[in-house]
This record gives structure tokens, C-alpha cells and sequence, in this order.
């Protein structure tokens, strides 16, 4: 794709910039892209690690000369924050699907959810979820998956540096994740749920660090457009 001249504020854009954006819930992680490149006019503009649409927080975006170093990013450590929902199940292991296998959690002890997180701690293998964008034969398996055809995925090694529960109001729990690249943290709450017993699904996901970058220091979209209107605006009041 041939680039179109840019307005000269953009320049910077065009040369190559990193941009932390604050990825708003029901927004897929290439809305986010799409939006920079009509703010800014750059083509050339891609993103360092996806959010499922139901997730917030935090999105590396890198436009000119910086997509080069997006692998870079992508390999960093990752921090979320999330909540989870014991006593059942979903296709999907989050809130795109309904609940299902629903499972009497009343003698779960807090103990016993501290405990289980101990297994999931260092290097382990986790089976990415069905309903997902990795591909298989050239198409996303989550394609396959809504067709209802059998999905199989082979397991992966990942690394949790760190499971922390921070809050338990059954059926509900609030934790934080700091783990590797490839890591699904639906796949880590489905599995959890397998350890206690009851099944589990994650109702809610924030990723609030991506190496030294936080998700504090990003702009939501509506920030980042003024940002960008007040940088037109200067160019074109500097050129009258």
C-alpha cells in the first residue's frame, strides 16, 4: 500500500512513533489500529499484541519505522488484572457465551482458591481456547469452532511469573496475572476452574503493563484524537 502525503504535523507519525492507547471494552484491537491511521493518515501502523474485544487496558501501537520493533514488544512481560465467575462454564471461557455445567460451589473454602493458584505458578502447558484467532490450515480456529467442527490445539509452554487473588466474593474472584507472551488468560481461568472443581470463566480483563509500559500512562481514543486535532490545529495556524 503506497502511502498518501500526510499532513505535515504527522510527519512524526510517518517517521515512526510508539503510541500507548487505553483500548476501550467492545473495541477489537485493529479498531484501535484503524482509528490511528484515519487520525493520523499513516498507513503504515500495527499493533503489539491483541486484546480480546471484551478486554481493556493496555495496547502498543506502532506506526512507521517503529512497527519494525513490534516483536519486541510482543515478547515482553505482560500484567492483567481480571475477575472470574466459579460454579460454571462457557464455550468461549469468558462472557461471549452463556454459562453453562453450572456447579454447586458452597463448599468452596478461600483456602482452597489460594491453594489452587499454586499450580499454575512458573513454567507450565496451556491449551490456547478454541474460540481464538490462531490459525489452523490458514484459518482462525475460532471460525471452525462456531461451525461446531472438532478443534484440536496442541498445548504451549508459558510462563506465570505470578497468580494473585486479590479479592474473593463468591461466585466471584479478583486476581492479577504477570506472565509471558502467548499466555491466555481465558485459558488460565478455564483451567483454574478445573483445578477447584467448579468450573470457571472469566467475566472481566485489563492488561495494565507491558514491560516498563503502563497502562496509566495511555490514552483513551478520544484522548489521543485531541491530541492529534490540537497538532493539525498548530500546523495550520503556524502556516497562516
Amino acid at each position: 500500500m503506497k502511502q498518501k502525503p500526510v499532513d505535515a504535523s504527522m510527519q512524526p507519525f510517518l517517521d515512526g512513533k510508539l503510541i500507548l492507547i487505553d483500548k476501550p471494552y467492545n473495541w477489537t484491537s485493529f479498531d484501535a489500529v484503524k482509528k490511528i491511521r484515519i487520525l493520523t493518515g499513516v498507513s503504515k501502523v500495527g499493533h503489539a499484541g491483541t486484546l480480546d474485544p471484551l478486554a481493556t487496558g493496555l495496547l502498543i501501537i506502532c506506526t512507521g519505522s517503529f512497527t519494525k520493533k513490534i516483536s519486541m514488544y510482543m515478547n515482553m512481560e505482560k500484567e492483567y488484572t481480571g475477575s472470574m465467575i466459579i460454579g460454571a462454564t462457557t464455550p468461549t471461557y469468558d462472557l461471549e457465551s452463556k454459562p453453562e455445567n453450572l456447579t454447586d460451589i458452597s463448599n468452596v473454602t478461600d483456602e482452597q482458591i489460594f491453594s489452587s493458584t499454586q499450580k499454575f505458578i512458573g513454567e507450565i502447558e496451556q491449551v490456547p481456547p478454541i474460540h481464538s484467532a490462531i490459525k489452523k490450515d490458514g484459518k482462525p480456529v475460532y471460525l471452525l469452532a462456531r461451525k461446531g467442527e472438532d478443534v484440536q490445539l496442541e498445548p504451549r509452554k508459558i510462563l506465570i511469573s505470578s497468580f494473585e487473588i486479590i479479592n474473593i466474593q463468591l461466585p466471584k474472584i479478583d486476581f492479577k496475572v504477570v506472565c509471558s507472551t502467548g499466555t491466555y488468560i481465558r485459558s488460565l481461568v478455564n483451567d483454574f476452574g478445573k483445578a477447584l472443581q467448579t468450573g470457571a470463566y472469566l467475566s472481566a480483563l485489563r492488561r495494565t503493563k507491558i514491560g516498563n509500559f503502563l497502562v496509566d500512562d495511555a490514552l483513551i481514543p478520544q484522548e489521543f484524537q485531541l491530541q492529534i486535532e490540537e497538532l493539525k490545529l498548530s500546523e495550520r495556524q503556524a502556516n497562516t
